[in-house]
């Protein structure tokens, strides 16, 4: 058995090696191929089509590149996103094994009825409609027998995959091509735990328990583990199905400002928002209301960070975008301190320009691409809530569109925006936070005796230590290091020279070298080493 895994791997490297090849990437696999410029045009969809072919898990790795406009070039990303992630089901006695295996309940015991062709298909499991004893109508997600075993293996030649592009990508030297499968595979690990998309839907079910326009389906514990997840079944029709052309304007405009609507509640009152609006994953239900699948990728913003996008709201209201690239570190943006100037100007130049126009008359979709191109030019880093804040937002806006032509996002999310201003303003919002900021302060008074005490009670006994870390400090260590071995070496070959020359000049008797004492021979050569020693050593730094 331990002979057969190697040489599947081998095989499956050989395969990638050759798909890459087929589709303009071979000088990832073959040092003598160049990468060819003209091509960059198309990158895109080659990236996309070589994906697709590599399969299910290269797929979803793909999907998540295309969450990341903060280190992959725009072109790349808009190809990405086209990324479906649909295959072949698996035979049914396998769905019978996994049910088995989990429940400890074969499919007849568990369930009056279980239809044997799937209704849904990805690469991590399959959803079958079934009936529970109690005649209650479910969808039951199973998951793939060799789903673990396949990530895992993926994942070990993604790996591998990123140190070739770390060393033979040049172009991509600052994106981290490790941290990326890292990311990657937490992610596909958490959508493994079926336990985990069973907490989401409970959670957005709980958010929405008031909603008359909005259903989530309930999760039925009894039937639900790690690898099979059951929930109550929606009947509807899922957005990607839904004949546009039988509907009128009004009706396609209305369903897409109920949809949006749903998510702007759960991005501004709930902090949890759904991280997927893919249209089969919304769906109009008979009875008109909007309902809810697939829980497995949600964000969260925390009370915190809603309070640091109320500040930017209002900085941005009020024309202070000197405060704008502030606003954007505290919510989590990092980005080289030496080019803070540069990212201050580049806001200011995409602010004015929107400024005063209507939200009617702002394309949404061009907004983000700018700004893409403002956080990948200047090699931003996203924190990764809001980098999924920016995959459902951008999948929403593309949803939206679909159904209206003239749908606008910033339209649906301006009333939530004011809505989320006033209340962090309220009095009664102002009165929770100065009582939380009082007993904060009223901490650091009563602890702060003791800490002087502290502090003293060290330097009394000499222990006090200072300890200052400064990244020009440590390069001036090194600067000046090299400057007192330069400085030892030249004075070793100054005491060679001089003492040489004196052996040289009263050395009268012994064995003599062409005219010189075999002793100041030996001193000049010596010296003349270490002086070519040095001379090396300037040239490789190129400072003298």
């Amino acid at each position: 058995m331990e002979t057969v895994r190697p040489q599947r791997r081998i095989g499956r490297l050989s395969e990638i090696g050759r798909v890459a090849t087929r589709h303009g990437f071979g000088y990832l696999v073959d040092r003598r191929r160049g990468n060819d410029d003209t091509q960059l045009a198309d990158r895109g969809r080659r990236l996309r089509e070589m994906l697709d072919e590599l399969g299910p898990t290269f797929v979803k790795f793909g999907q998540l590149l295309s969450t990341r406009p903060d280190v992959i070039p725009r072109d790349i990303v808009n190809e990405l996103r086209k990324l479906q992630d649909d295959v072949t089901p698996f035979p049914f006695e396998q769905v019978r094994e996994v049910i088995h295996a989990e429940l400890d309940l074969t499919i007849e015991q568990a369930f009056l009825t279980f239809d044997e062709k799937p209704i849904a298909a990805a690469s991590i499991g399959q959803v079958h409609r079934a009936t529970l004893p109690n005649g209650e109508e479910v969808a039951v997600k199973v998951q793939r027998p060799d789903a673990p075993r396949q990530v895992e293996s993926d994942l070990q030649l993604l790996r591998s995959a990123a140190r070739v592009v770390r060393e033979r990508v040049h172009a991509l030297d600052f994106v981290d091509a490790d941290a990326l499968v890292d990311e990657f595979g937490r992610s596909i690990r958490q959508e493994l735990d079926y336990g985990n998309e069973a907490r989401n839907a409970e959670t957005f079910r709980r958010n929405f328990g008031d909603s008359g326009d909005v259903v989530v389906p309930k999760v039925i514990r009894r039937y639900s583990s790690k690898r099979v997840l059951t929930l109550e079944f929606l009947r509807g029709t899922q957005f990607r199905d839904i004949d546009l052309e039988a509907r009128s304007l009004e009706e396609r405009r209305e369903l897409a400002y109920r949809m949006t609507d749903a998510w702007m509640t759960m991005i501004f009152r709930h902090g949890f928002f759904h991280g997927d609006p893919h249209p089969a994953n919304i769906l109009l239900l008979d009875d008109g209301r909007i309902g809810l699948v697939d829980f497995g990728l949600a964000g969260r913003l925390t009370d915190e960070d809603m309070s640091r996008l109320t500040r930017l709201f209002v900085d941005a209201a009020t024309e202070n975008v000197d405060v704008l690239p502030q606003r954007l570190a505290e919510l989590g943006l990092r980005y080289p301190k030496e080019r803070e100037e540069e990212l201050r100007a580049a806001i200011e130049d995409l602010y004015y320009r929107y400024y005063g126009s209507r939200l009617s008359d702002i394309d949404p979709f061009e907004v983000m691409r700018e700004a893409l191109d403002l956080i990948y030019g200047l090699n931003l880093r996203l924190p990764s809530r809001f980098v999924t804040l920016d995959k459902a937002i951008a999948t929403l806006g593309a949803v939206g569109i679909e159904l209206y032509p003239e749908f606008n996002v910033f339209e649906v999310a301006k009333p939530y925006a004011r809505g989320l201003v006033a209340e962090r303003f309220s009095p009664r919002r102002l009165s929770l936070r100065a009582q939380q900021e009082l007993r904060d302060l009223s901490g650091v008074a009563r602890e702060l005796p003791y800490q002087v005490r502290d502090v003293l009670e060290e330097v009394r006994k000499g222990r006090l230590e200072v300890q200052i870390r400064n990244p020009g400090f440590d390069e001036l260590d090194k600067h000046i290091d090299h400057a007192v071995n330069r400085l030892a070496v030249a004075l070793v070959i100054l005491g060679g020279l001089v003492g040489s020359s004196i052996v040289g000049v009263l050395a009268r008797n012994g064995p003599h070298v062409i005219g010189l004492h075999l002793v100041s021979f030996l001193g000049f050569m010596v010296s003349a080493l270490f002086g070519c020693w040095l001379i090396w050593g300037i040239a490789r730094s190129g400072r003298l």
